[in-house]
């Protein structure tokens, strides 16, 4: 239709047809609502799950679909922030646990009518259930279970413990059991068969007490007897399965996906804890569709909903993503195994709580974890301080203020401004000075443009957002109570764990540490390329300068593995000297304690910074005068003084930029921090750009105050800019100095 309209010549005969084909667009409800559905979803591209989405999605002979893959970690942020704007997904596929945060966010609406109870199994219903409504159609049920490799063990034992006699039958460099032991989410099937929770239903912080106590002394005893191994990841977890290293592992159906046809294994349910005779009972997750505000107000929306929930859906699901289904009217087949065995551990597993203080459990619960299981401190202390970090997390945004003063003090800013700007233009120097400029102007407009709407507003927004607090929808104006807080520790001891003070002296101690020897170690390999004798230095140039080319989150994950305790290749460097020199050196836990986490952190971004101190180094010293070094050494200078007091202070002007960007860049390299350690151990070598990313998407996103921490970042960095500035005049004149002395 668009394209006939398109080429029809416009003649006045034709003006009365158009007019019938726009009023009958405005009233016919097929043409008015063509706008196509907008479906995110989280799943991995290209894996199955999102095949057999794409595969119901073309079989959809409603509205056009338009379907976008994002990244787990960032779906909800994004949700946040394109949904109240009218820019998001009219309908998204995410977890069950989410839906307190999207209620509180008001980005989500109930189905209604949408749901058939009686067709979904009642612990999809209790998960997609608050406040006598539904907020999701169930689609898929994923947990946890026993993965057992049966050419290792014959049978799966009874109960937890029974690993640990285990440990003696294998053969050296084998696991028993392989499961990520510091992830909460993998340690609450434990926590819940001692009876304890994380959540409790009041939505305050359970993991304390004596149950979470006692779940932590089994888990000690495991890694202490070597049947389960320790800084495991989910990525370890199953390289350690698949290659035979582990008789058992703990893992979700996610893991079946990565075992193919080789390996030949079984899944079992969770073994009891034979201290309480419990069964090990899992968080179950709840795979739901889920429906915008403005996505629930169309009727399509809501039939392409119950296509992709409907049971054939659920039974294309199953066969070939390999997905539990959470209806009651689609059986598993009697021959899948595997399905079967994740379908019985489900019916006896835990929703996870679909609160919004959900999100700001899991950061205290994993720190306190990985403390215990480290040896840092006792399980009722570390407990204790994570249920304190959160509580205050979660303590109301401070109390509104009024926004008077402050719009004075703009106020009164822009009248300055103005009564400046107006007193040079009226001046005749100003006039004459601007009609000089006029051409000047001109070409750099479109650049001045671009650099405000790119740059400039977005700064002026984030520096904005930290006088602003409160959950989304309830934003409110608070002055400077984000900088209060931050500044006062948020009424804590100014040197205590995780404070604006103390995660700056670390913060300051990366940035001249990183500095140092990325100026040290370029500086002098920039020398010794520089030497005109010297053979192969394009090849040198070249091999010095891939740490820089490739990129830093890749090295960091690869330095990052070089330093695990147990697998990393600096133990097994460590290994091959004890065999050779029989010594009895122990591996090194690398992210247990400050030191040796730091410098993990140390060295891997020295390694990534020094290639460009290097090709700065190179390219300063072309600009030093061959006649001056040559009238140096006829005056009997060695080569240390020639160095000393004519190559260094001649290149120090050159040098002084690179070292402001460089202290630049290291006060806010986030990839190295949060990808080498973590911020581990309990946060201690987080640096302030990640301390503020935590606060925004890990801790009830606090965007306000994470803005604020911005704006602290930008102030201190401007006045070391200019600081180093006025330092670089005073090297040009040195330098100048030192060549008319030489």
């Amino acid at each position: 239709m668009p394209r006939t309209l398109q080429t029809m010549p416009r003649t006045p005969e034709r003006w009365p047809a158009l007019w019938v084909v726009l009023l009958l667009g405005l009233l016919w409800p097929g043409v008015a609502n063509a706008e196509p559905i907008r479906l995110w979803h989280a799943y991995v591209v290209g894996g199955e799950e999102e095949a057999t989405l794409a595969a119901l999605v073309e079989e959809w002979d409603g509205t056009p679909v338009e379907v976008l893959p994002l990244a787990y970690d960032s779906m909800a942020n994004k949700l946040g922030a394109a949904i109240p704007r009218g820019e998001g997904p009219h309908l998204f596929i995410d977890s069950h646990e989410r839906i307190g945060d999207y209620r509180r966010r008001k980005i989500l609406a109930p189905v209604g009518h949408a749901l058939d109870p009686a067709l979904y199994q009642e612990v999809a219903l209790t998960a997609v259930s608050s406040d006598e409504a539904r907020w999701g159609i169930p689609i898929g049920l994923k947990c946890v279970a026993l993965y057992r490799n049966t050419a290792l063990a014959e049978r799966a034992p009874e109960t937890l413990e029974d690993f640990l006699a285990l440990t003696d039958t294998l053969q050296d460099g084998v696991f028993a059991l392989a499961y990520e032991a510091r992830n909460p989410y993998a340690h609450a099937s434990i926590l819940h068969a001692y009876g304890g929770q994380m959540l409790t239903e009041q939505g305050q912080f359970g993991f304390v007490g004596p149950e979470a106590e006692a779940s932590l002394a089994l888990v000690m005893r495991l890694l202490d007897s070597g049947a389960v191994p320790r800084d495991t990841d989910g990525a370890l977890v199953s390289n350690l399965f698949r290659s035979g290293k582990s008789a058992f592992a703990i893992s979700g159906p996610w893991l079946a996906a990565d075992l193919g046809s080789e390996l030949a294994y079984e899944v079992h349910a969770l073994p009891r804890i034979a201290e309480t005779g419990a069964a090990m009972q899992p968080f179950v997750t709840v795979e739901a569709l889920m429906l915008s505000p403005h996505g629930a107000e169309r009727e399509d929306v809501r039939r392409l909903a119950a296509h992709l929930a409907s049971a054939s859906a659920a039974q294309r699901r199953q066969e070939r993503a390999r997905t539990v289904p959470a209806r009651n009217d689609v059986a598993i087949p009697g021959d899948d195994a595997l399905l079967r065995a994740f379908a019985a551990q489900a019916e006896h597993a835990v929703p996870m709580p679909n609160v919004a203080a959900m999100r700001s459990v899991w950061e205290p619960a994993r720190k306190a974890i990985r403390k215990v299981l480290a040896g840092d401190t006792d399980a009722t202390a570390a407990l204790e301080e994570a249920r304190r970090r959160f509580d205050d997390v979660l303590r109301p945004p401070p109390d509104p203020r009024s926004p008077a003063p402050m719009l004075v003090v703009l106020g009164a800013l822009l009248l300055w401004g103005a009564v400046v700007m107006v007193r040079r233009v009226g001046s005749p120097d100003g006039r004459r000075k601007l009609r000089q400029s006029k051409t000047a102007y001109r070409y750099v407009a479109h650049a001045v443009i671009a650099i405000g709407i790119l740059v400039i507003a977005p700064l002026t927004v984030g520096a904005a957002t930290a006088f602003f607090a409160g959950p989304a929808g309830e934003v409110r104006y608070v002055g400077l109570a984000n900088f209060a807080e931050i500044l006062t520790a948020r009424g804590h001891p100014l040197l205590s764990s995780g404070s604006f003070y103390l995660v700056l002296a670390v913060t300051v101690l990366w940035t001249v540490l990183n500095v140092a020897f990325h100026l040290g170690i370029g500086l002098t390999l920039g020398l010794a390329l520089s030497r005109p004798l010297m053979r192969m230095k394009a090849a040198y140039r070249v091999a010095l300068i891939v740490p820089w080319a490739v990129p830093n989150y890749v090295t960091a994950l690869a330095w990052k593995g070089m330093f695990h305790r147990q697998f990393g290749a600096i133990t097994g460097f460590i290994h091959t000297i004890n065999d050779v020199l029989g010594t009895s050196i122990e591996p090194i836990s690398w992210f247990s304690r400050f030191s040796t986490a730091f410098a993990a952190n140390l060295a891997t971004n020295v390694w990534l910074g020094f290639p460009f101190m290097m090709v700065v180094t190179i390219g300063a010293l072309t600009a030093v005068p061959k006649d001056v070094l040559e009238a140096a050494e006829v005056d009997g200078a060695t080569r240390w003084q020639r160095l000393r007091r004519v190559t260094l202070p001649i290149i120090a002007p050159t040098m002084l930029p690179a070292v402001t960007l460089g202290a630049i860049w290291t006060f806010n390299m986030f990839n190295v921090v949060f990808l080498v350690s973590g911020g581990d151990p309990d946060g201690t070598t987080d640096i302030l750009v990640s301390e503020a990313y935590r606060w925004a998407f890990t801790r009830e996103a606090q965007y306000g105050y994470a803005a604020a921490y911005a704006v602290l970042i930008f102030v201190m960095l401007l006045i070391t800019t200019r600081v180093l500035n006025r330092a670089r005049g005073g090297w040009s004149g040195s330098g100048r100095g030192g060549e008319e002395e030489a």
